[in-house]
């Protein structure tokens, strides 16, 4: 993986095994079905599917209650967005 690519799959969970500090650190954004999410907790490009926390909720261990989603996942890093 290079600087400019994005895994196939991360999590904003500090407990999976698919979370990478650096990258979140660097800014993530999620577009899903062509719209820029800010609730993502985890995505997977090739299983083509995001998990969405649900309002301020918690579940029993302190995390946030996700739900999960079919649809097209488009990741990409901030930084790069916003320049022109």
């Amino acid at each position: 993986m290079t600087d400019d690519t994005l895994p196939d799959r991360l999590s904003a969970n500090p407990r999976s095994p698919f979370y990478n500090e650096a990258l979140l650190r660097r800014g993530v954004g999620v577009r899903f079905k062509g719209v820029d999410r800010t609730n993502v907790e985890e995505y997977c490009v090739s299983e083509g599917w995001v998990r969405l926390s649900v309002g301020k909720q918690l579940d029993r261990n302190g995390n946030p209650l996700t739900m999960k989603m079919q649809g097209t996942v488009e990741p990409y890093f901030r930084d790069a967005a916003e320049q022109p």
